[in-house]
This record gives C-alpha cells, structure tokens and sequence, in this order.
C-alpha cells in the first residue's frame, strides 16, 4: 500500500507538472480545438494534446519504481506477461490516440487497433469467461469469452473518447472508476494492479487540475483513448478471480456512465437513420445542459452518478448473491427513472422519432449527392451552384458563400442570394469551412419559416457540407493558383 501511495503522489506531481509544458506546446504548435463544430461546448480554441501529459505521468513514475525499487520490480517481473502486456498494449493506444490528434484517424483504423491490441491482451491473460447470473450460476462463455472481452475493451476505449465532451468531465469518471478498481484490488490483495490503478488516479488528479472547468487545455483522443483502455483491462484483471457471482458486472457497473451514454448514442442514431459513430448533442451532458444546468453543474452531477455506481459496484463485489441482486434491480429502477427525466425514454414520441428518421435520411441523401458533385466541380463557380440548389433542397430562403482565401480573384465570388428578400424573422447561421482562420472562409444558410433554431440533424448535414465544401476548395485554391492571377 505504501508503494501505491507513492505511485499515486509521483504521477500527480508528475502530471501538475507536464501539463502546463504540454499545454504551452500544443499552443506553439497550433494543435487546438476550434470550436467550429455546433456540438462543442466551448466557445475558443483549446489546446487538445493533455492526453500526453496523462501518459507520460502515468508511466514515467511507474517505471522508476519497477527498476528503482527491487521488490515492486521483482513482483513486475513475477506477473510476467499480464504486466508487460498493459505497459504494451497502453503505450499502442496512447499512440493511435496521438495520430488521431495530429493527422486524424478513420474509424477502420481505430477499430483495427483497438481490436488487435484487445485481442493481445486476451493472450496475455485479460479475459472474460462468464457472464454474471446473480439470480443463479454463472454462466461460462466458453469460446465466446474471446469475442466479448474484445469488444468490452474496445468498447470502453470509445465510451471514454465519447464522453469526453464537457471540462473535467472524461477525466472525473475515469478518477472515480479508477478509484473503485483500486479498492477491489486492494482488498483482494492484488498488488500489480494496486499499483497500476494508483499510478493512473495520480495521472489523472494532476491533469485535472488544468482540466476542471474553465478548462485550459483537453486531453484530446490521446487521453481518452488511453485512460479507457487502462480502465478496462485493470477492470477485468481485478474482477477475474472474483468468488461472487457478478463477476464481470461489477467493472460494468463502475463504468456504467460511460459505457450507458455510448449505448444510448448508438441506438439514438440507428433510430434516427443516422451512421452510428456520428457526432450528435444529445448525450447525458447534452440533455442535462439543455435542461439548464451549468457546465460545471452538469459535470458534478454526472460525477454524483458516477460515485453512485462505484459505490453500489463495491457493494457488488463483497456481497452475496441475493444481495447483488437487490442491488441490480435498485440500480436498474433508479437508471430508468433518471433516463424518463432526461427524455430518453419516451414511447409516446415513437411516431414523431420515425417521421425524424426518415427526414434525416432524406437531409443525408441530399448532402451525399451534393458531395459527389462538389468533388466534381471544375471550378469555384460550379460549388457555388451546388451550394445553392443543396440549400434550396434543404428548405433555406438564404444562402451566402465567400471563399477568403481565394479573394479578388475572378469567378472565385462572394456570392450571396436570397438574402436581402427575407424579413427580420430570419434564422441565419454561418460555419467556417476553414479551420486555421474560420472568418475566411465561412457558409451561410437562412430559414425564413418560423423555425426557432436549427435542429441538431440539419446541423449534422450543414457541417457534412462544409467537410465536402473545405476538401474541394483546398483543391480549387491549387488548381486557380497554378493557373495564374486570374483564374480560370
């Protein structure tokens, strides 16, 4: 336990102190967060690469002690292949997260990683082999453990990445679940993961301190990839010796915030029609913003529901079956009610979420179209027609785009049209296509039919537009270079 102690004030110190420095680099390097896109809910850019300093402090103390400290190296060293495998498969993680960062990642390339670095860890011993019963005996999964503790682990790397979207908020989930973990490890003796647990709180209680709102740098994909991760695997490892019949549950349970959000994030966009990994606003702290409550309230109120399904995973842990199942069901009543307040579960919008489903379909059929024409255009000219027929199709009495970047040269616009016909009732909306100098380059749409904002599928349409309409001029602007100062 001192040892523990130990990791966790070396990675706190270690992450109070590489933070600011990864902050003031990530600034000079211009890898920031712009807040272009309608779903982030900060208003200025912010530095995203916080994820190196919660990587760095989490390994950097954690290795001096295996090899500065004989005992905990010796028992490092006794653990063998599961220990090896977590630094490995921790530090491959941090790394895709880091790419993601800096170049971008597809989904193929994220869920190949994942699922390969998954698949590693099952061999070095991280598996899940029953599924809990508390209502009778466990039941053995057999060749399907491999499956399923594949997907838990991948899972829980994109539930963390998926809520990271309010201050403080992914790093707070993870200090609780990781808390929880810790106290399982330390009542079953298990001293590796007593170790790797305290490193990782430490990692993550520094960072917060610059993370908590008013945030002044993110941890970007590289932290909430690898924070996911960790999780996960110190999760199994410590519930797999477990003498209750829960087992697995109790990990899932101390995740639940992270892991319910993503399921609901899931089902919300097949039912509206709309690709399942889509960025959307209406997560948890979606709703509870929406619902009035402050950045910072909605944080501790997630936080406050994180601290409940730690605690009744702890319970979990130590308790007897009939037990565990009370506490399932406790749990389970007060989930649903909390998701009818926060309007998740309403059947008697069920017609209402049918007609959205196929308006979004039609908006995305629209926009895919629209796309394929803009990789076409020969010239500014022509995105400009597609432009407008597409905000035409999508009910805009208003549509203007100027392209900054290509200013004074001919056929390269402004255009505008339909405004200057529309009363003071307009609704109007710009989005920057250019992400280094968003006034640059910007789009404009206005409805004129009453509507009071913008619903969140338009909004996902608009911003699709805007993906096609950057990568096409970006290739214009080359193209009207390379032919002189006129143009075309």
């Amino acid at each position: 336990m001192r040892t523990a102690a130990v990791a966790f004030v070396s990675s706190a110190l270690t992450g109070a102190v590489l933070t600011p420095a990864v902050r003031d680099l990530a600034l000079r390097w211009g890898m920031l967060d712009h807040a272009l896109s309608s779903r982030k809910a900060h208003g200025r850019p912010i530095p995203r690469l916080g994820g190196v300093a919660i990587v760095l402090a989490f390994y950097a103390p954690l290795l001096a002690l295996l090899f500065v400290d004989s005992e905990v190296g010796r028992r490092f060293w006794a653990d063998g292949k599961p220990a090896v495998a977590l630094v490995a498969g921790g530090l491959v993680i941090a790394g895709l997260g880091l790419w993601d960062d800096a170049r971008g990642a597809n989904a193929r390339l994220k869920f190949t990683v994942q699922f390969a670095v998954a698949g590693y860890m099952y061999w070095a011993g991280y598996r899940i082999d029953v599924i809990a019963n508390p209502f009778g005996a466990p039941i053995a999964l057999g060749w399907l453990g491999l499956p399923f503790t594949l997907v838990f682990i991948a899972g829980v790397v994109n539930a963390m990445n998926l809520i990271d979207g309010l201050d403080g908020l992914a790093g707070g989930v993870a200090l609780i679940a990781v808390a929880t973990t810790f106290t399982i490890a330390a009542v079953r003796g298990d001293a590796m993961m007593l170790l790797f647990t305290a490193a990782m709180a430490g990692a993550v209680a520094g960072f917060l301190l610059y993370n908590f709102n008013p945030a002044t740098i993110f941890m970007g994909d590289t932290g909430s990839m690898f924070l996911g991760f960790v999780l996960a695997v110190t999760a199994i490892r410590t519930n797999q010796k477990s003498s209750t019949a829960v087992a697995i549950v109790v990990p899932i349970l101390a995740l639940g915030v992270p892991i319910g959000d993503t399921l609901l994030s899931m089902g919300r966009r097949a039912l509206r029609g709309a690709p399942i990994f889509s960025a959307d606003r209406g997560h948890i702290h979606h709703r509870l913003l929406a619902r009035g409550f402050t950045h910072r309230q909605a944080v501790l109120a997630i936080y406050g529901s994180c601290l409940v399904l730690g605690g009744a995973a702890l319970l979990l842990a130590f308790s007897s079956s009939a037990v565990a199942a009370g506490t399932l069901l406790v749990v389970s009543g007060l989930g649903i009610l909390a998701l009818r307040r926060l309007g998740f579960v309403d059947l008697g919008r069920a017609q209402l979420a049918l007609a959205r489903r196929r308006h979004n379909i039609d908006m995305r059929i629209i926009v895919r179209n629209a796309g394929e024409r803009i990789r076409e255009a020969r010239c500014p000219a022509d995105v400009w027609e597609v432009v407008r027929e597409t905000a035409a199709d999508l009910g805009a009495s208003g549509v203007a785009l100027h392209l900054g970047r290509m200013e004074g040269r001919e056929g390269c616009g402004p255009w505008s049209e339909g405004f200057s016909e529309q009363g003071p009732n307009l609704l109007r909306a710009r989005y920057g296509l250019l992400v280094e100098r968003p006034g640059d380059d910007h789009l404009e749409i206005g409805w004129s039919d009453g509507r009071p904002r913008i619903d969140r599928d338009t909004e996902i349409a608009i911003e699709l537009l805007c993906e096609y309409l950057s990568a096409s001029v970006d290739r214009l602007e080359r193209e009207v270079g390379a032919s002189g100062p006129a143009g075309r």
